[in-house]
């Protein structure tokens, strides 16, 4: 029976029971593993801040001390995804292969892999985010809780490719975003045992998390107030030209992916040079790199930056977070995106001020903020095509609802710019190149030894 079968598998009681104790069950691994695997990447960020601060202060050869930091996390963290292949990158687009039914499902080897392969090439200083590893570590939870309660292989893909979105509400804290992120992104659908399984593992999975990490907002914003009307057209403007900025930016990924995928040099070997770079960025500016939630939190609190430091910040970003995610080791692409999405927007709000001056600062208001927001739920939209998974992410992740309008007025713009452009989302590309190089690999198992003639 396939995912979009017409026949309900939860239309028996009994099932119905079963698939709510097991989602209990797996919300509650996901909420302790989820909330432990954030906990550990907000104190590594820390620790690498403080170490790259201290570098400055020993002289000498004081920058090989990053450099060889996110070097050795990023070559441990491809050491721990070869180990566990299907533990490399985000994990979405696997969620997704699974519910299509092109790809089995992963064993539990994908969980320490991705933990700790995460912990340590996210934590050390790569341009990635925890979203992708926390959707695939609630699915593979979700998988084996499936196991324990002896399901069948269809109803434990159900728990699979549905409890993933509790995963990334954990990750930000934003249980409705995760919600509307299985059903836009993963399952493209609205079904009956979609919705009750997300019904019950993304609160649950939420609550627990909260007992590791508190109650907050994943940024802290100061009160919004709604633009003027007018302004709608200009975020409208902004999101069109944000398109573009998507597309580049998943070409990049899959372009770097493809050099990868071609370089005879050894993969720990590439990761630890790529994160030789990252970390010699980390010792100039500690905020070009990592996930981006400090640069992102610090526009959106108002901190004054000029033109010229704010466009080097963003071209490095763009550029680093692909080069990041070639390495192979565990690492999503949310967090980046969305601190790319900041970034140009406080850029094009400080453009549209030093040209017009005072009366453009009437129409759009003196605060880059309502800028970075939208130029955040635009960036997701151009890149991932889920616009109203963006919306709610940024609404959730900031307490703005004020700014709703103007949200959805830029990811509209960004998602038709996008799409004009015949550009695929960045996880159907995803998608199919992981079927195709798992392809090829089997390909290249199944064909017979020759053996040399006596």
């Amino acid at each position: 029976m396939k995912f979009g079968a017409s026949t309900d598998p939860l239309a028996r009681r009994r099932t119905q029971l079963v698939f709510v104790g097991a989602s209990v069950v797996a919300a509650v691994g996901i909420g302790l593993v989820g909330g432990a695997f954030r906990w550990c990447l907000e104190r590594a960020a820390v620790l690498r801040n403080v170490l790259a601060e201290w570098s400055h202060t020993v002289g000498g050869p004081g920058w090989l001390i990053p450099v060889l930091m996110v070097a050795i996390g990023a070559s441990l963290g491809q050491v721990f995804a070869r180990l566990s292949p299907r533990a490399s990158g985000s994990g979405i687009q696997d969620v997704e292969a699974v519910w299509r039914e092109q790809e089995d499902l992963p064993g539990p080897s994908v969980l320490p892999s991705r933990f700790i392969g995460g912990v340590l090439a996210i934590g050390s200083g790569m341009v990635m985010g925890r979203e992708g590893p926390s959707v695939h570590l609630g699915s593979t939870i979700g998988a084996e809780v499936g196991r324990w309660f002896r399901m069948t292989d269809y109803e434990r893909k159900l728990l699979y490719t549905t409890v993933g979105g509790a995963g990334l509400a954990v990750a930000f804290n934003a249980p409705i975003g995760g919600a509307m992120f299985t059903i836009e992104e993963v399952t493209k659908s609205f079904r009956t045992r979609v919705a009750l399984i997300m019904l019950v593992t993304t609160p649950i999975a939420v609550g627990v998390s909260r007992f590791i990490e508190p109650n907050r907002p994943e940024f802290l914003v100061p009160a919004q107030s709604a633009p003027e009307l007018l302004a709608l057209w200009v975020f409208l403007i902004f999101g069109l030209l944000t398109g573009p900025i998507g597309v580049v930016y998943n070409w990049l990924v899959m372009r770097l992916l493809r050099w990868a995928d071609g370089s005879r040099i050894p993969p720990t070997a590439r990761a630890a040079g790529i994160g030789g770079i990252i970390g010699l960025v980390l010792w100039f500016n500690p905020l070009m790199v990592g996930g981006g939630d400090a640069i992102t939190q610090l526009i959106l609190s108002g901190a004054q930056f000029g033109l010229l430091p704010l466009l080097g910040i963003f071209v490095v970003r763009v550029l680093a977070g692909p080069l990041s995610y070639a390495t192979g080791t565990p690492g999503g692409l949310f967090a980046p995106l969305l601190a790319v999405g900041a970034l140009w927007g406080a850029l094009f709000h400080g453009v549209l001020v030093s040209v017009g001056g005072a009366p453009v600062i009437g129409v759009i208001g003196a605060s880059a903020a309502p800028f970075a927001l939208v130029g955040m739920a635009a960036m997701f939209s151009a890149s991932i095509r889920a616009p109203l998974t963006g919306v709610i992410l940024v609404i959730e992740m900031t307490s703005t609802a004020a700014l709703t309008t103007m949200l959805f007025a830029g990811a509209a713009g960004a998602l038709f710019a996008a799409s004009l452009m015949g550009a695929k989302p960045i996880y159907d590309s995803l998608r199919e190149r992981m079927l195709a190089r798992r392809a090829t690999a089997g390909l290249a198992e199944s064909e017979p030894v020759a053996t040399p003639p006596r």
